[in-house]
Formats: structure tokens, sequence, C-alpha cells
């Protein structure tokens, strides 16, 4: 019913509509229309340069060959040890399908096999559906917060959280 699979060029299409998607539905209310309608724009064209940088490793995640969900990961640049995951979002479609659990059993196996024990990520403390998604993943609160400028220079406020992988 779902596969999940490494990123590849021809993805970022794909990868950019479930990023705006998700991050429409998610994290607009939180901005000034103007700024978030360009703000979802941005996100539908910026996945082709992430691939070709290859900085990060991109998961995707179909169901009957749909592309639904998407992560990216790679070692901490703050916490020397730790993977990171900085990108996990699944299109409003895919939402309680159990693709983004599927997709987050996944992440967690490839960073173990990459040799990572820890994880780490970063959430909108006033998203209750992200943070309760990673409830249910086994991550908590690491007690450390953060403000965040996603480019309007409204700040907000985003809460760490961690998990053995």
């Amino acid at each position: 019913m779902f596969k999940v699979r490494r990123a590849d060029p021809s993805d970022g299409d794909a990868l950019g509509e479930i990023h705006a998607a998700a991050w429409e539905a998610a994290y607009a209310p939180f901005f000034d229309p103007e700024f978030a309608a360009r703000a979802v724009q941005s996100r539908r064209t910026r996945w082709h340069e992430r691939i070709a940088q290859g900085a990060a490793t991109i998961l995707l995640a179909e169901r009957e060959s749909r592309p639904l969900a998407l992560s990216a990961f790679r070692p901490s640049s703050t916490r020397p040890g730790l993977a990171e995951i900085h990108t996990f979002y699944s299109h409003p479609d895919g939402w309680g399908s159990g693709i983004a659990a599927v997709l987050m059993t996944e992440t967690l196996r490839r960073l173990h096999n990459d040799g990572f024990a820890q994880v780490h990520l970063w959430t909108l403390r006033d998203t209750p559906r992200s943070r309760r998604f990673y409830g249910k993943c086994g991550f908590t609160e690491c007690g450390t917060a953060r403000t965040f400028d996603f480019g309007d220079g409204n700040p907000l406020d985003q809460v760490e959280y961690e998990r053995r992988c």
C-alpha cells in the first residue's frame, strides 16, 4: 500500500507540492495572507535545488504511486553525534492514512543504519497536530525552545523533540 524511497532529481515538483500543501494547511494561519501565499509558492519551487545539493537524505513516501509525504535529514549541525530531521511533511490528502507513520519508521531505520543512536527535530509550539504525531512516534520534548523567523520578521516559538533511533 505504501512505498518509501529516496527522492531523485525527477521528484522536485512532487516534493514541492507536498511541502506547499502541508505548510499552507498547518502554518499559513500564523502569517499575513500575502506573506503566506509567497511562502507557499516558494515551497513549491525549492526542491529541485535541494535534491541537487545533496546535503540531506530526502525520502518520499507514496500511496498507490501518489507521492504524499517527505522527510529530509542529516547529521545535526548543533548537536554533535545526533541526526536532525530538518523537514517532515505529509500532504493533507494523506493525513490519517498512516503514511506519515510509515515514513517516520523508515526515516528512523535509515538513521539507525547510518550509525545514529539519537535524532532531534524542531516544530512550532502552536501546531498540536505535529506535536501529537511526534509524540505517537516516540519523540519527547527536550525542554529546549527557540524562536524562528520564517522571513516575515514575526518570529514564532519552536520546541525541540528527540528520541533514540
